[in-house]
């Protein structure tokens, strides 16, 4: 079966769609903005343990919210998708990810494919190969080399924050399926959600987030103090002509801005969710729904 494309899927330019990949920005802010959160300057391995354990939960949440829902069941969040295809992309998107760990690829590799399996079996097979993505990572040396995509310490450290994000909104996707309340997202892991989209992914040529007259948006986490990195949390977003240019901070005037709990922020700006609250230009906010996904 054709994958489905999904606003904004997380990853799908790199996995092997039939464009070649663009090569890792190595952008200087991004990466000192990462690098700023431990005193040493890098992601230690308590931390890239952190993404893996995060990882290893969001997957089993998310197997669990597809039985429950059914894999015939429609994806509120991806209208285009139903659970099957949310469930096929995402195990395939952990096995494509895991091999490049695994088995050591310098240049970009293409994905596997997605499987033809549906029912009982779909669920299997995703928690198997969610299994030996968090294995793979758990027990690869630090210092491991392989290709990645995005300004990051190490490949490892890539590699886990990204499948720890990629899972995570997919969970979501798969909770909106089942219905009731979704589980929550901890403060620090949405800033750095945000740190990794607006700094990381838009910051690539890819990025269709253009406007022909300079604009700047910002978005702002609300969170009461006591949440660590989320309290006081923001960006500043130029767009222009050129690939967004994000900073943390809130240095000049914008022409609109986004508020609100920064898990919230999170998954609305992967056009999960509507922003919580806006004020000013609203045509900016539209612009970042119409033109941010991630292809």
């Amino acid at each position: 079966m054709e994958h489905v494309d999904a606003p904004n899927d997380p990853g799908k330019a790199y996995r092997g769609d039939g464009v070649a990949p663009e090569q890792p920005v190595r952008s200087a802010t991004s990466l000192k903005l990462w690098m700023e959160h431990t005193p040493s300057g890098t992601l230690t391995p308590m931390e890239t343990a952190e993404y893996v354990a995060i990882l290893d939960q969001e997957g089993r949440l998310l197997a669990a919210a597809a039985e429950e829902a059914g894999t015939g069941a429609k994806v509120p969040t991806c209208p285009e998708w139903q659970v099957a295809d949310l469930v096929r992309h995402t195990g395939m998107v952990h096995r494509w990810a895991a091999a490049f760990v695994a088995e050591g690829h310098t240049s970009y590799h293409p994905d596997g494919g997605l499987p033809d399996l549906d029912g009982a079996e779909l669920p299997a097979w995703f928690r198997e190969g969610h299994g030996q993505l968090v294995e793979t990572l758990r027990s690869a040396p630090p210092d491991v080399q392989c290709w990645h995509f995005l300004p990051a310490p190490s490949p490892l450290a890539f590699w886990a924050r990204r499948q720890a994000h990629e899972t995570t909104v997919h969970r979501f996707d798969a909770e909106s399926a089942r219905g009731g309340a979704p589980s929550e997202i901890a403060g620090a892991f949405a800033v750095d959600g945000i740190d990794e989209l607006l700094l990381g992914f838009h910051a690539l040529a890819r990025s269709r987030v253009r406007t022909e007259k300079p604009r700047i948006l910002r978005v702002r986490a609300t969170d009461e103090a006591g949440d660590t990195n989320a309290d006081g949390a923001v960006w500043t977003v130029r767009l222009s002509q050129e690939p967004p240019a994000a900073e943390r901070g809130d240095a000049g005037d914008a022409d609109c801005e986004v508020a609100g709990p920064v898990g919230r922020l999170y998954l609305a700006l992967w056009n999960r969710l509507p922003f919580p609250a806006l004020t000013g230009d609203a045509s900016v906010a539209e612009l970042w729904r119409e033109k941010s996904a991630v292809i």
